[in-house]
């Protein structure tokens, strides 16, 4: 197993808790929070509006931070849209994109990747899985028609971990005229994304989840894709020249980030890229595969454990324990000084095809070890000790 020694630069992890909730939200390392403090304190001071010198600095360290987290996903400054989170990222290209008509989705979705296309007004269509919990790409090949206008789809289960074949799914997409939206939000922390590699159009992603702030995300969209789409909010900084006949709207980005942005949040963000790059996503991604391998030997031979997704899932293991509710083992195991998932995990249509209410969700992070696995297992002993 790959090692990454850094829980103690994390000050969310004192105390010996063990966090296996890293897919819900990420723990903080001290860098970020740094950052964090001053900008909201000796630092901080408004952008794009004053004419003082502190204004323009911030400014100058805002847009910065734009271009750190373009460069994060390998797309430029004026494709990156700073949103509150993922899933405004997504309900943006719900409501803007231009040439609504179906679009495809997949039975592993999160909510936020199936609500905004329902309330702005999409024909939905669901891709199935396939037996080991991935998004079966033969049968959207098979579904797809020049109806659809777009795809959107989980570059990582939130639930299961499995992995997207990305670069297909733009292929599939493109080759009946639509665009491809990516949900990032588990992909991002856990390995490298290049969107002009994938080829996908969109792709959506929050700091929250790769140890920046929480209240802000981002969405990357090819600039002549942007440039096509009207704005979807109105007020301060998204425009060009206002009157009471008639409004004109400044450019993609700004055109989509209407009023005062989070300008803390955004220098967070862009921390939380320095602090990833510099351990190096494909490290990260080593040393959770290897954290995955082991929880998934040591849970294996438990009769009464049932495993979900499939074996070479990305940071996160599903499960189910008979005659225990994961409620009741979250409970147990919080009694253990360990966190983990329990719940839908805002994925309602696949816990339907799963034949399950609720799962128990162990996801790993950076800071991730051994003991926190081992701590767990003995949480899980004592849950059976307890039903039994």
């Amino acid at each position: 197993m790959t090692a990454i020694d850094r829980k103690s630069e994390f000050p969310g992890l004192a105390g010996g808790w063990h966090y296996l909730d890293t897919a819900a939200t990420a723990q903080k390392p001290q860098g970020v929070i740094d950052a964090v403090t001053r900008a909201l304190g000796t630092d901080y001071a408004t952008v794009h509006r004053g004419v003082y010198g502190r204004s323009a600095q911030m400014t100058l360290g805002y847009e910065a931070a734009r271009r750190r987290v373009a460069a994060f996903v390998g797309g430029a400054e004026e494709e990156i849209v700073f949103t509150r989170g993922a899933t405004e990222a997504i309900n943006l290209v719900a409501y803007s994109y231009p040439e609504k008509g179906r679009v495809l989705l997949s039975t592993l979705e999160h909510h936020s990747n199936i609500v905004p296309w329902q309330l702005a007004g999409w024909q939905v269509d669901v891709c199935p899985l396939t037996d080991d919990g991935r998004i079966d790409l033969d049968a959207a090949q098979a579904m797809l028609t020049p109806e659809h206008t777009m795809v959107a789809l989980a570059h990582v289960s939130n639930v299961l971990g499995s992995t997207l074949d990305a670069t297909r799914a733009a292929d599939l997409a493109h080759a009946v005229g639509a665009k491809l939206l990516l949900d990032g939000c588990q992909a991002v922390p856990r390995m490298p994304v290049d969107v002009a590699s994938i080829g996908c159009d969109f792709y959506a992603f929050s700091a929250h989840k790769l140890y920046g702030p929480t209240g802000i995300g981002a969405l990357w969209g090819r600039a002549d894709l942007l440039d096509a789409m009207p704005p979807w909010q109105g007020g301060g900084s998204m425009i060009d020249k206002v009157t009471f006949p008639f409004t004109t709207y400044a450019p993609p980005p700004q055109r989509f980030e209407a009023g005062t942005p989070a300008i803390v949040e955004a220098i967070g963000f862009a921390a939380a890229c320095d602090y990833v790059d510099a351990i190096g996503l494909d490290a990260i991604h080593a040393h959770e595969a290897g954290l995955v391998r082991s929880l998934r030997d040591a849970l294996r031979p438990m009769n009464d454990v049932t495993l979900l997704g499939p074996e070479d899932s990305a940071g996160i293991v599903s499960f189910t324990m008979e005659g225990v509710h994961p409620h009741d083992l979250g409970t147990i195991l919080d009694e253990e000084n360990v966190a983990i998932r329990a719940g839908h995990h805002c994925a309602q249509p696949l816990m339907e095809h799963l034949g399950v209410s609720a799962t128990a969700r162990a996801s790993f992070g950076l800071y991730s070890s051994q003991d926190d696995i081992d701590a767990l297992v003995r949480g899980i002993e004592r849950a059976r000790r307890i039903f039994s």
